[in-house]
C-alpha cells in the first residue's frame, strides 16, 4: 500500500511539474506574438520586456508572492518539503511535491504580467515596465489570488474560477489598462477629428507562431488545474479539460473570423489570432464541467466579443496594440460568467462578487503604482524616441537590422 501511494504521489508531480513546463512555454508564445504585432522598430524592446518580465516574476515570487497567496506555503521562501512520513499520514491530502506546486503557480504569475507587456507596447519606457513587474508579481497579484485560490474571502463566497479567466486574465489586463490610461496612445494612432490610423504589426507569420504556442501551452494551464492525475476519474478529468480547451479555442477563431469578415468586409488575420485566445481565455474560468460542444459555443461567443470589444476600445481612443484588454479583460468577464453555464455549484452573487473584487483592487492598486512610477521616473518615451523606435533608443539593438530604413 506503501508502495502504490509513493507512486501516486510521484505520478502527480511529474504530471504537476510537466503541465508547469508547457505553462511556461507560453511565455515564448506571448513573446512571438507581441513581436509580430508590433511595429519592426520595437521589436527587440518588446522581446526584453517579455524575458525581463518573466525573470522578476520567478524570483518576486519566491521571496514574496508565494507565501502572501499561499498562507500554508511556510514561514519563507517555499517552505519546507514533504517527507515520506508526511506524505504516507497525511491519509492522501498531500499528494504532490511543495516545489512543484511554487514551480506551476509562479508560471501563472509571469502570464498575469506578459498580458500587460502588449497592451503599453511602443511607448512605454523599458525600466518603469520593469519596476511594475515587481510590485505586480509580488504583491498585487498575490494579494488577489489569495481571496480565491489561497482560501480567502472569495471562496468563501462560492467564487469559482478553475484555472483564471478572472484570477489571471483578468487581473493583468486590468493592470494593462490602468497603465494604457495613463500613458495615452501612441503618437499618430488618433487624429484630431477622432478619425483612427491602423498602425499594422510587422510580422504575421510570428504573430501566428505566438498564438499557436500559447494554445499549445494552454492545455497545461488549464489542464494542470485539475491538480491530479492519478486515478481514473482524475485522468478522465484532465482528458476533458483537454478537449473543452481545445474546443473553444477552435469556435473563437472560427466566430472571429467570421465576424471579422461580416463587418470588416476581410477575414483579418490579427481579429482571427485573438479570437482563439478569447476562446482560451473565455473556457479558463470553468473547462471541465460542460460538454465539447457547449465549450465550443463559450469559446464562439469569446470571439465575437473580442471583435467587437477591440473596435469599441479604439473608437474610445483606449490604444492597445496587441488587444490584450479585451482579449483577457473582457473576455475574462464573460469567461466567469460563462461558469453559470456549465457548473451547478456557481452562483450569480460568488461570480459578480470575485469579478468586482479582482477588477475594482487590481485596477485601483495598478493605478496608483503606474501613477507612483509616472512621477519618480516617468513612464513614457519621448516623441523623438517613439519615433525613431525603442530598439534604438533603449534597447541598441535592432531585431532587423538588415532592413533598409
Amino acid at each position: 500500500m506503501e508502495d502504490l501511494v509513493q507512486l501516486a504521489y510521484a505520478v502527480d508531480t511529474f504530471y504537476f511539474l510537466v503541465m508547469g513546463a508547457l505553462v511556461m512555454f507560453m511565455a515564448p508564445g506571448f513573446a512571438m506574438l507581441e513581436a509580430g504585432m508590433v511595429r519592426a522598430k520595437n521589436t527587440s524592446e518588446i522581446l526584453t520586456k517579455n524575458v525581463g518580465l518573466f525573470s522578476i516574476a520567478c524570483v518576486m515570487y519566491l521571496l514574496i508572492g508565494y507565501n502572501i497567496m499561499y498562507e500554508t506555503a511556510g514561514t519563507f521562501l517555499i517552505g519546507p518539503e514533504h517527507t515520506v512520513p508526511d506524505v504516507l499520514g497525511s491519509e492522501g491530502e498531500t499528494y504532490y511535491s511543495a516545489r512543484s506546486d511554487f514551480f506551476f503557480q509562479v508560471v501563472f504569475v509571469a502570464t498575469a504580467m506578459s498580458i500587460i507587456s502588449g497592451a503599453v507596447a511602443e511607448r512605454i519606457k523599458l525600466w518603469s515596465f520593469l519596476v511594475f513587474a515587481v510590485v505586480m508579481t509580488g504583491f498585487i497579484y498575490p494579494f488577489q489570488g489569495s481571496w480565491s485560490w489561497g482560501g480567502g474571502f472569495l471562496s468563501d463566497a462560492g467564487f469559482v474560477d478553475f484555472a483564471g479567466s478572472g484570477i489571471v486574465h483578468m487581473c493583468g489586463a486590468a493592470a494593462a489598462l490602468a497603465g494604457v490610461i495613463l500613458l495615452g496612445p501612441r503618437a499618430g494612432k488618433y487624429n484630431p477629428d477622432g478619425s483612427i490610423n491602423p498602425i499594422k504589426g510587422s510580422n504575421m507569420p510570428l504573430a501566428t507562431l505566438g498564438m499557436f504556442i500559447l494554445w499549445f501551452g494552454w492545455f497545461g494551464f488549464n489542464g494542470g488545474s485539475e491538480l491530479k492525475l492519478s486515478n481514473i476519474d482524475e485522468a478522465n478529468a484532465v482528458a476533458q479539460v483537454f478537449v473543452n480547451t481545445n474546443m473553444a479555442a477552435a469556435g473563437g477563431l472560427i466566430a472571429a473570423m467570421l465576424a471579422s469578415k461580416l463587418f470588416f468586409g476581410k477575414a483579418d488575420i490579427t481579429m482571427a489570432l485573438n479570437g482563439a485566445l478569447a476562446g482560451l481565455v473565455s473556457i479558463t474560468a470553468e473547462p471541465l464541467s460542460g460538454t465539447s460542444v457547449v465549450s465550443m459555443l463559450i469559446g464562439a461567443a469569446g470571439g465575437l466579443i473580442v471583435v467587437g470589444s477591440i473596435t469599441l476600445l479604439d473608437r474610445l481612443k483606449i490604444d492597445d496594440p496587441v488587444g490584450a484588454i479585451s482579449v483577457h479583460g473582457v473576455c475574462g468577464i464573460w469567461g466567469l460568467m460563462a461558469v453559470l453555464i456549465t457548473n451547478a455549484d456557481a452562483t450569480l452573487v460568488g461570480q459578480l462578487t470575485g469579478l468586482g473584487a479582482i477588477l475594482g483592487f487590481t485596477f485601483g492598486a495598478s493605478l496608483i503604482v503606474w501613477f507612483v512610477i509616472k512621477m519618480v521616473m516617468g513612464i513614457r518615451i519621448s516623441e523623438e524616441e517613439e519615433t525613431l523606435g525603442s530598439d534604438m533608443t533603449d534597447i541598441g539593438v535592432e531585431a532587423y537590422p538588415e532592413f533598409i530604413r
